[in-house]
């Protein structure tokens, strides 16, 4: 059997230092704004913000508070994700204060540690009596699976092994209940998280019983008689969620065994976090069986179920997909999370097979639906991510209330902010894979790294205006000779991509998986890539209904749209000529600086329906008009109003 390459090869992130024009706008606010921001949040410091309750639940877990339970079953992830963040954050460099104030918060959550070494605020203080007693909708193990990450990160960056100690005394706890062995629970989470914080816990610690524990929830899970349906029936179980009453095993992949699934199913969170830890399973025990289903999985979810903006969930009721090419545009739930775990699974499945195309879908996601869903201020949030948005028609109780027209300051359910801030500070773990004496590029982002060439110390300097601009340079330098490879991913969208070192083309390149590899001995040495990038109008499948008719505009990696601050209302009269060319320019003033598209169009004319008919036999006539597009990843950050990333098309004579 061929051998799965290495996987999790990435430069260690206290060896990235990230300086990009595109990316500083947001990553620069993670310590300085979302961070704290998030911190007030999570103890309900801010009057105009939605109560979180998370710290005072741990404090009345602990016994340091009377109180009630408050907030969602899982909501001690919220503070989970916060602390993974600030362990990625002190990776770029300690910072004391920050550092404090998280080793209490770790301390509180060793305080609420049950002896047995349970962990879980809601099940402690509300519902001791039911633990482990409703997996389907209980999320203890989801829950659990976020403190390990936040553990393994802070320990990372830090070298501190107390919360490492925690999380591992929960994990040990997890691995005893869990399993095949006679008086184990032979269940499995209902929100699949806990698989990959158990590899990676057991890659820090080298525990195998936490592999182990992993392999056995992925391989149990759908096998025989559905667990979640079994579980209902127990006297033990009492329901947390109403609208699960009527159990689809497809919600959380648990309909089949996970080797005979083909189609990317259910809540799209629960999926992607399930493939990366198939993904991780299949590297750490050489499974090609295993590698293969991830490989199925990702082709059906980015080739008929994936929105261009590089999310997924197309449907708003249970956060879910539904079926080939159902890609609406204005109802579609494209949680954040969502495009976060398809990029962990992306970024695994490129990692394992140095297969470029997977870090084009990743590249997309990151430039487009992570980016969406935070305001440039870093203070408010989506959680949704629709294309198109009439903000008169996202009304509670109809079928688009899960649209938001302007961004949340926080929500009841926060999944998505805490995630976007560990997404932004752990960026650096997407720009580089290192096997041997192999350097893999993979992201054209701004920085300066160090990393070793046949074991000998070299840096690597990337400059860029990218996205704006298509010409990189990447500079090399060590203090001895060392024979190596660098791959430079080709993006898809790259025309005329060439090589250049040391001010000479590289002629011969060999190019691979979508990767271009140099090979030679390398002290100093200066490379510029080049490659030309306009902004052009894309189709999609005719299958897609919701898009048939219609273009969008796409430069690089970045998906533009029309914001209703730009073109006036009533985007959906709108049609764009794609006979006329583009227009690119860049607008320093505008969204903290910005490339701009220019489009010409026609637009249906109102006059003629001064009387508020409603239907009438009339000829359509249209007006001639300029269109402007700004990139998706920042609409919303001007003011409400419409916005539509899909267009009507009409072409004009001549």
């Amino acid at each position: 059997m061929k051998k799965i390459k290495a996987a999790n090869t990435g430069i260690p992130l206290n060896h990235i230092c990230i300086e990009d024009s595109f990316w500083n706008k947001y990553i620069h606010l993670v310590k300085e704004v979302i961070i704290p921001y998030q911190w007030e949040v999570l103890n309900d410091r801010l009057e105009t913000v939605e109560t979180s309750h998370c710290i005072e639940n741990f404090r009345i877990a602990a016994g340091e508070k009377e109180g009630e339970f408050q907030g969602a079953v899982f909501q001690d992830t919220d503070v989970a994700k916060w602390l993974e963040a600030v362990g990625f954050a002190l990776s770029g460099g300690r910072d004391a204060e920050l550092e404090k104030l998280a080793d209490e918060t770790i301390d509180l959550i060793g305080r609420a540690q049950q002896e047995d070494g349970y962990l879980n605020t809601y099940f402690t203080i509300k519902e001791p009596k039911l633990r482990w007693g409703n997996l389907m909708e209980g999320h203890e193990l989801y829950t659990a699976g976020h403190m390990i990450e936040a553990a393994v990160a802070y320990y990372e960056s830090t070298g501190k092994k107390k919360f490492l100690e925690i999380v591992s005394r929960f994990a040990d706890l997890i691995c005893r209940t869990f399993g095949s062995g006679e008086g184990q629970i032979h269940g499995y989470p209902g929100h699949q998280e806990i698989e990959l914080a158990l590899i990676k816990l057991y890659r820090v610690t080298g525990e195998r019983r936490y592999l182990d524990t992993a392999r056995y929830f992925i391989d149990s899970r759908g096998v025989g008689e559905n667990y979640f349906l079994r579980e209902e029936k127990t006297k033990k179980f009492k329901r947390i969620f109403p609208e699960f009453s009527n159990y689809d095993p497809k919600y959380s992949q648990s309909h089949l065994p996970v080797r005979e699934q083909k189609t990317a199913e259910g809540h799209a969170v629960r999926a992607n976090y399930m493939y990366c830890a198939m993904a991780d399973l299949a590297y750490e025990y050489q499974d090609q069986e295993l590698l293969k289903v991830c490989i199925d999985l990702w082709n059906n979810m980015v080739r008929k179920r994936m929105f261009l903006t590089g999310s997924v969930g197309s449907s708003g009721l249970l956060e879910r997909f539904t079926t080939d090419y159902d890609l609406p545009n204005d109802s579609n739930y494209s949680e954040t999370c969502a495009s976060i775990g398809l990029a962990l699974f992306g970024k695994r499945l490129a990692d394992i097979t140095k297969d470029a195309s997977y870090m084009d879908v990743v590249e997309r996601a990151l430039y487009n639906t992570v980016l969406s869903g935070i305001a440039m201020d870093g203070k408010s949030f989506f959680y949704v991510n629709p294309l198109e948005v009439w903000p008169a028609n996202c009304l509670d109780r109809t079928s688009k209330e899960h649209v938001k027209p302007t961004r949340q300051k926080w929500f009841g359910v926060a999944c998505c902010p805490p995630n976007i801030a560990r997404t932004l500070a752990s960026l650096g773990q997407y720009l580089y894979f290192q096997e041997e004496s192999q350097l893999y590029i993979n992201l054209y982002i701004a920085n300066e790294s160090t990393f070793t060439i046949d074991g000998k110390p070299f840096k690597i300097t990337i400059d860029s205006n990218f996205p704006w601009e298509s010409e990189i340079s990447v500079r090399i330098s060590g203090d001895y000779k060392a024979k190596g490879e660098l791959a430079f991913r080709v993006p898809a969208y790259a025309k005329n991509f060439r090589i250049f070192r040391n001010k000479q083309e590289i002629q011969e390149v060999t190019l691979e998986k979508g990767y271009a590899k140099v090979a030679g001995i390398f002290l100093e040495d200066e490379f510029e890539l080049t490659f030309e990038n306009p902004a052009v109008f894309i189709h999609a499948n005719p299958q897609v209904r919701a898009d048939a008719g219609r273009t969008a505009i796409v430069k690089g990696p970045l998906v533009f749209c029309l914001e209703e601050v730009d073109n006036g209302e009533n985007l959906a009269s709108v049609f764009a000529d794609t006979n006329q060319g583009l227009k690119e320019y860049y607008d320093k003033e505008l969204l903290g600086g910005t490339e701009v598209i220019e489009l010409k169009g026609t637009k249906i004319r109102e006059n003629g329906w001064e009387n508020g008919e409603l239907y009438k036999e009339v000829p359509l006539e249209f007006d001639e008009v300029t269109l402007k597009a700004v990139p998706y990843c920042y609409w919303g950050n001007r003011r409400a109003g419409e916005m539509i990333v899909w267009m009507k098309e009409r072409c004009q004579e001549g």
